[in-house]
C-alpha cells in the first residue's frame, strides 16, 4: 500500500510552518466563439453582416455629437440623425431607399405645410391663432389618415404619409414664432438627410442585400421543393404495407407548406426590389410583377400536391394490386411532372430560357394520356366503390396537376420574353 510523507519545512525563524492545503483555484471556462456560433448553427451570416452595418452607421451619425465642430454646426439636431438611421435601416437595400424616401418626401411635405399653416394662423393673432392651428391640425390629419388607408396608398407610401402627419402637427402647433421655426425646420431637416445620407451610403456599398436577389432565388427554389414533394407523395403511396409498417415515420410535407405561406413574403420583396438600384442582371424594368405571378401559379400546385396528403392517409386504401398495376404509368407521369418542374427552376434560376414550352406539354400529355388509358372509367367501374374512388381521386390530382404545370410552362417562358432571358 503506498503512503506519502509530509515533511514540515522551518521558516528562516526556525519556526516550523505546518503544510497548507494547497487551494484549487476555481477555474472559469469561457466558450469560444467558434464552438458558440456552432451551437447555434446553421449561423445566418447575412444577419450579422446586416448587424454590423448598422453598428458602422450609428458610430458615423453618432461623430455629430462628440466631435465638437461638427456638433457646434448641428446642436442637439444631431439626435434626428440618429433617430433616421434607428428607423429608416433596413435588412435590404430596396427596404431602406423605400423608406428613407418616403421620410424625406413625408418630412419635406409636412414641414412646409406646418410653416404655411403657422404663418396664416399667425396672422390671424389672439384667440383665431389657436382656433385655425386647431382646424388645420384636424382637417389634414383626418385627409391624410384617409388617404393613407386607400389600397394604393397604403403599399408604397403608408410610411411617408405617417411622417407627415407627424411632422405637420409638430411644426404647425409649434410654430409660434415664425423665424424661429423656419431656423428648426431647415436644422432638422438637414440632419435627417445626414442620416439617410449614412444609410444609403453603408447599405448600398458594404455588402448590399438585395431584395431582388432574394426574390429571384426564392421563387427558383419552391421548383426544386415541389418537385421533391411530387417525387415523395408517389414514392410514399405506392410502397407496400409491410414497407409502410417499418417506417418510424410518414412523408413531410414541410416543401409545401414553405410554398403555400410564400405570399406575403413574395410581396413585401417584389415591392422593395422596384426600389433597387440597377445591379447585375437586374435593370430598372425588370419584370417583377411575372414573379408573382409565377409564385400564384406555384401555390396552386402545392395545394394539389397537399391535398394528396387525403390519399396517403385515408383508411381506404386500394390493394397492394391494384396499386401496383397502376404504378408504372402514374411514377412516369410524376417523374415528367418533376422533371418539367426541375428544368423550369433552373431556367429561372440561371436567366436562361429553357427549351421549347410545347416539348414539355407534349410530353406531359403524351404521360397523361397512357394513365387515362390505363385507368378509364370503365375499368375503375369494375372495382369495389372504395376502390375505384381511392384510385380515381389520385388519377384526377395527377392530371389537375399537369393542367397547373402546363400553366407555369407558359409564365416561365413569358418572364424568359419580358427578361431577356439568354438562350441556351
Amino acid at each position: 500500500m503506498n503512503s506519502s510523507t509530509i515533511v514540515s519545512i522551518p521558516d528562516g525563524d526556525g519556526v516550523v510552518v505546518p503544510p497548507q492545503e494547497e487551494k484549487k483555484k476555481p477555474r472559469i471556462s469561457f466558450p469560444s466563439i467558434s464552438s458558440f456560433l456552432g451551437e447555434k448553427a446553421p449561423y445566418d451570416t447575412k444577419k450579422v453582416i446586416h448587424g454590423i452595418k448598422v453598428g458602422i452607421s450609428l458610430v458615423l451619425v453618432s461623430l455629430l455629437y462628440l466631435i465638437k465642430p461638427l456638433y457646434d454646426q448641428v446642436g442637439d439636431n444631431a439626435m434626428w440623425a440618429i433617430m433616421t438611421v434607428v428607423v429608416v435601416y433596413e435588412f435590404f437595400a430596396g427596404a431602406t431607399l423605400c423608406k428613407g424616401v418616403n421620410r424625406g418626401i413625408g418630412t419635406t411635405l409636412g414641414g412646409g405645410f406646418g410653416l404655411a399653416t403657422a404663418f396664416l394662423a399667425k396672422e390671424a393673432g389672439g384667440m383665431g391663432h389657436a382656433i385655425g392651428v386647431a382646424v388645420a391640425v384636424f382637417v389634414c390629419g383626418a385627409v391624410a389618415t384617409y388617404v393613407r388607408l386607400l389600397t394604393s396608398i397604403k403599399k408604397t407610401y403608408d410610411y411617408g404619409v405617417m411622417i407627415f402627419i407627424l411632422t405637420f402637427n409638430l411644426v404647425a402647433v409649434s410654430g409660434i414664432r415664425g423665424e424661429t421655426i423656419v431656423q428648426l425646420a431647415r436644422e432638422r431637416l438637414m440632419t435627417i438627410a445626414m442620416g439617410f445620407g449614412v444609410c444609403i451610403f453603408t447599405n448600398l456599398f458594404i455588402h448590399p442585400m438585395w431584395a431582388s436577389d432574394e426574390l429571384h432565388n426564392s421563387v427558383a427554389s419552391r421548383f426544386e421543393a415541389l418537385a421533391s414533394s411530387i417525387d415523395g407523395c408517389l414514392e410514399e403511396y405506392f410502397k407496400l404495407s409491410e414497407e409502410k409498417e417499418n417506417q418510424t415515420a410518414g412523408f413531410n410535407f414541410s416543401g409545401c407548406k414553405s410554398v403555400l405561406y410564400s405570399n406575403a413574403k413574395d410581396d413585401l420583396l417584389e415591392k422593395f426590389a422596384r426600389w433597387e438600384p440597377w445591379h447585375g442582371k437586374f435593370g430598372f424594368s425588370h419584370p417583377w410583377d411575372k414573379y408573382l405571378d409565377i409564385g400564384n401559379a406555384l401555390r396552386d400546385v402545392a395545394v394539389t400536391i397537399f391535398s394528396m396528403k387525403g390519399c396517403l392517409q385515408s383508411p381506404r386504401q386500394p390493394s397492394s394490386a391494384l396499386k401496383q398495376s397502376i404504378r408504372g404509368q402514374c411514377e412516369e407521369l410524376g417523374s415528367t411532372l418533376a422533371s418539367s418542374m426541375r428544368e423550369l427552376g433552373d431556367s429561372i434560376k440561371t436567366m436562361r430560357k429553357c427549351r421549347a414550352g410545347f416539348l414539355i406539354v407534349t410530353k406531359l400529355e403524351t404521360k397523361s394520356e397512357e394513365l387515362n388509358l390505363l385507368v378509364s372509367p370503365s375499368k375503375l367501374g369494375e372495382l369495389k366503390n372504395d376502390e375505384g374512388l381511392a384510385i380515381a381521386s389520385l388519377v384526377f390530382m395527377l392530371m389537375d396537376m399537369v393542367g397547373q404545370v402546363e400553366v407555369l410552362v407558359k409564365k416561365v417562358e413569358e418572364l424568359g420574353n419580358v427578361a431577356n432571358f439568354d438562350s441556351k
